[in-house]
C-alpha cells in the first residue's frame, strides 16, 4: 500500500500545511510505510518527486521549476490515485490511501475530499459534508443553535451586502454587545481575525476580512475568557483527549502564538502557553469531552478532529466555538498527553479510513429501473 499525503494547495494556511504534510511523511516512514509526498502548489500544479518529503526543501525557497510536476489520470483512477508525469515515458505513481495535511479553503473544505471519493479511494480523516460545514464558522454556529448547544450570539453577511449599503450591513449588529470578534467565515489558523471595542473598528476589521473572504462572522466575544480545546479519534465510537488550556497574551489567540512564538503552541511547541490538563474541576472537564463528542457525531466527523470552546470562568459557561478536521499536526502533542503516542495516533487514522472504506462499499450504489424506457419523449423532443 502507498499512502500519498497531501498538503500545500491554494489557502493562506498553505505553509501551516507544509509543516503538518512533512510531519505525517516522517512518521508514517519511521513506521515503514510507503510513503508519497504530493504536493499542491500555490497554483495549482501538483509535484509527487520525493525530494518534498523534506521540509529543508521548503525552508530554502523549494525551487519548483527544477521538478516536474504531474497531473491526476481521472480515467484511470477508478479505487486508486493515479499521477503521471506531463512529459513522454514520465513516471507513474499509484496512490492506494489519502492521507489530507491540508489547512483551510481547497484542501480541509470537502473540496479534496470530493476528489477522493469520485477515485473511490479510502483517505483518512472527515468526508465531504462534515469539512464542508466544519469548515464554515457560520454554518457550524447554525447548527450549535439548532441542536441547543451554547454558542456566542453571532451575526453573517455576506460582502455584497456590505458593499451595497454599510449602513444595513451594519444594522444587523446593533444587538451585539462590545467587543466584538470579526471573522472570515471560511479560513482557519486565527487568520483576518480582529477583536473590535467600537464601531469605527468594527468597519475596518470587516474590511481586513474581506480580503481573505466573502462571508463574514461578527460574533460578541467572551470576558472572563478561557481557551480549551478537546481533539477526537475514532469513527462511530470516539474517544476524547484530555482537556488543553491555551494561553494568550494579547486580544486573541493569534496566528503568532499558534505558529511562531516558542515554536508553535498549535504545533505543541510553545509549553509556555498550554495548560494540558485544563485548569478545570471534574464535573466541567467530562461534561465538556462529552459535548464534544456530541459534536463530532452531530457533524458525522471520522478519524479525527478538534473542538474549541470559550469558557466564560465568571459565569461558568462553556460556550461551542470551532470544530477543526484537520488539526495541525494532527494535535500529536495533546494526544500523547492521553495517552498516545504518534505512531500509534498515525496507525489508529490509517486503520480508521480502511475501516470507513470498507463500510462505505457495501452499500449499493446502483438502482435498477425503467424510468428511461418509459420517459416522455415527447416531452423530451419539447426541451431540446
Amino acid at each position: 500500500m502507498n499512502i500519498g499525503v497531501f498538503f500545500g494547495s491554494r489557502s493562506p494556511e498553505h505553509d501551516v500545511s507544509i509543516i503538518t504534510g512533512e510531519f505525517i511523511i516522517s512518521g508514517l516512514k519511521k513506521l515503514g510505510y510507503e510513503v508519497t509526498p504530493v504536493y499542491l502548489d500555490k497554483t495549482g500544479r501538483w509535484f509527487l518527486e520525493q525530494g518534498l518529503d523534506k521540509l529543508s526543501f521548503f525552508k530554502d525557497g523549494g525551487n519548483l521549476d527544477k521538478l516536474k510536476s504531474s497531473y491526476l489520470d481521472l480515467e484511470q483512477s477508478r479505487g486508486k490515485m493515479v499521477f503521471k508525469q506531463k512529459r513522454i515515458f514520465g513516471k507513474e505513481v499509484i496512490i492506494d490511501l489519502a492521507f489530507p495535511a491540508f489547512h483551510g479553503q481547497n484542501g480541509e473544505d470537502g473540496t479534496m475530499q470530493g476528489v477522493f471519493e469520485l477515485c473511490n479511494v479510502p483517505y483518512a480523516g472527515c468526508d465531504v459534508a462534515s469539512s464542508a460545514i466544519a469548515m464554515d464558522k457560520v454554518l457550524t454556529k447554525e447548527l450549535y443553535r439548532s441542536h441547543g448547544i451554547a454558542t456566542t450570539k453571532f451575526v453573517s453577511f455576506f460582502a455584497g451586502e456590505f458593499g451595497k449599503s454599510k449602513a444595513e450591513a451594519l444594522d444587523k449588529m446593533a444587538d451585539l454587545k462590545y467587543p466584538l470578534f470579526v471573522k472570515p467565515a471560511r479560513l482557519g489558523s486565527s487568520i483576518g481575525i480582529t477583536k473590535v471595542k467600537n464601531k469605527a473598528e468594527l468597519i475596518q476589521a470587516i474590511e481586513v476580512a474581506l480580503h481573505y473572504e466573502i462571508k463574514i462572522l461578527v460574533e460578541e466575544g467572551v470576558e472572563n475568557l478561557m481557551d480549551v480545546t478537546c481533539a477526537v479519534l475514532g469513527n462511530d465510537e470516539p474517544q476524547a483527549s484530555v482537556l488543553q488550556e491555551s494561553l494568550f497574551g494579547d486580544d486573541l489567540f493569534s496566528y503568532e502564538d499558534k505558529y511562531l512564538e516558542a515554536g508553535g503552541a498549535q504545533l505543541g511547541n510553545a509549553k509556555d502557553k498550554l495548560v494540558i490538563p485544563a485548569r478545570l474541576d471534574e464535573g466541567t472537564t467530562r461534561s465538556t469531552q462529552e459535548l464534544a463528542l456530541r459534536i463530532f457525531k452531530l457533524f458525522g466527523c471520522s478519524g479525527t478532529a478538534r473542538v474549541d470552546f470559550l469558557y466564560d470562568k465568571k459565569n461558568q459557561v462553556m460556550y461551542a466555538n470551532e470544530i477543526n478536521t484537520l488539526p495541525g499536526t494532527l494535535y500529536h502533542h495533546l494526544w500523547k498527553k492521553s495517552g498516545v503516542e504518534f505512531a500509534e495516533l498515525l496507525k489508529k487514522l490509517i486503520e480508521l479510513a480502511q475501516e470507513k472504506y470498507t463500510e462505505k462499499k457495501k452499500l449499493t450504489s446502483s438502482f435498477e429501473s425503467k424510468i428511461l424506457e418509459q420517459a416522455n419523449s415527447l416531452k423530451l423532443k419539447q426541451q431540446s
